[in-house]
């Protein structure tokens, strides 16, 4: 019979893998940036959010502050590499503005993680109060991370158009969470089981919308090619409402959320 660690172990391979697909599902639109050379309306706050979520997580896998969590560390490790590689992309590819934005965020980032570590070590003198502290800032931050393609899902609802909701980041995101679930309820860890929890409902949804819009997303990527303006850009919004004159709503969003 199969011990509890090593479905565990097994489980949480099977979690690293998938969890670097995740990492790598947003490539396309960082190949569209660096063809066009312009990062145009995509947002970096996904990107943000999931570094800081990474970060956080490695804190937490730690064995001075939860033991035995080593695939968590080697799973959030790579995202922590994969992410400053997206958002490096982001600062060449940015308007000054933006960069300094981005700059801004990544030093408050490293500095709150810092405070952080040091608090919990200095401060936290066992193991379970070290990953209640560690693991509750988990918590939070990674449900912020699910819920940053909330904004993509109402749009994709407002639009009836799945264009900038990729199949593939949604599935990735539903095997996700339900493999960590896995992972969390084997040898229960409610800071894992939380957000990845959320994570599957949230993936479900994104899923359900996909086969919902797919068909009118089609109808409207045709529609669009007919559409001729002098040569001008064609948008999403002018596709959509073809009765009303184009707005100020003309914006091209990350998939990933326009503010996983």
């Amino acid at each position: 019979m199969v011990s509890a660690d090593t479905a565990r172990t097994v489980v949480g391979i099977i979690g690293n893998v998938i969890s670097f697909g995740l990492f790598f599902s947003p490539l396309p639109t960082f190949v569209q940036i660096c063809k066009k050379g312009a990062v145009e309306q995509f947002s970096p706050l996904p990107y943000l959010a999931t570094l800081l979520n990474c970060m956080l997580w490695i804190l937490y896998g730690l064995p001075i502050v939860h033991p035995h969590s080593l695939l968590v560390i080697t799973i959030n490790g790579c995202g922590l590499a994969i992410e400053l590689v997206y958002l490096m992309l982001f600062l060449i590819y940015s308007d000054r503005k933006q960069r300094l934005k981005i700059a801004v965020y990544l030093v408050l980032e490293f500095v709150f993680v810092a405070a952080v570590s040091a608090a919990v070590i200095l401060l936290a003198h066992t193991h379970d109060r070290r990953s209640l502290i560690v693991g509750s800032l988990c918590v939070f931050f990674c449900c912020m991370m699910y819920a940053a393609p909330m904004s993509v899902m109402k749009m994709v609802i407002r639009t009836k158009s799945v264009e900038y909701m990729p199949f593939f980041l949604s599935l990735a995101s539903f095997a996700n969470g339900i493999c960590w679930t896995a992972y969390a309820l084997i040898r229960f860890d409610l800071f894992i089981t939380i957000p990845n929890g959320i994570g599957t409902v949230l993936g479900l949804t994104q899923l359900a919308l996909y086969a919902t819009y797919y068909k009118s997303t089609k109808k409207i990527l045709e529609e669009r090619k007919k559409v001729t303006k002098g040569g001008d850009q064609v948008y999403l919004a002018e596709v959509v409402v073809s009765k009303e004159p184009a707005k100020s709503g003309n914006a091209v969003y990350d998939a990933n959320g326009a503010g996983k």
